[in-house]
């Protein structure tokens, strides 16, 4: 197994549990209200499940591979930016920093084969 496919099967078993726990964890729900973003917190879910499904689909699908990864990207770069905005101290911001990186990689990976 090529590292590519172990960091996305990695991050999208670790998306499908973030997501599910923005809709069944308590601690999620405070965390939103901490943020000041309660209101986001399913549609975060509902992305994060929908990113993880993407990128665990990487052997039937490159197109959605690439776009789940792209999406999960962007999604940690704006969780990223709110930990920073709220203060955060470096070590509760880093999982999303490392989830950004992760994703990032993934993306590029996937364009590079689609245009090589």
């Amino acid at each position: 197994m090529l590292i590519i496919h172990a960091l996305s099967y990695f991050s999208g078993i670790s998306f499908l549990g973030f997501g599910v726990g923005c809709f069944l964890s308590e601690n999620m729900e405070k965390e939103f209200i901490r943020y000041g973003l309660s209101n986001y917190r399913k549609v975060t879910g509902f992305f994060q499940i929908l990113g993880g499904l993407g990128l665990l689909s990487l052997s039937y699908s490159k197109f959605l591979w690439g776009i789940s990864s792209f999406g999960l990207c962007v999604l940690m770069f704006l969780g990223f930016a709110v930990r920073i905005k709220i203060k955060d101290r470096w070590i509760r911001a880093f999982p999303s920093f490392f989830y950004m990186a992760i994703n990032g990689f993934i993306f590029w990976y996937v364009i590079k084969i689609y245009f090589n």
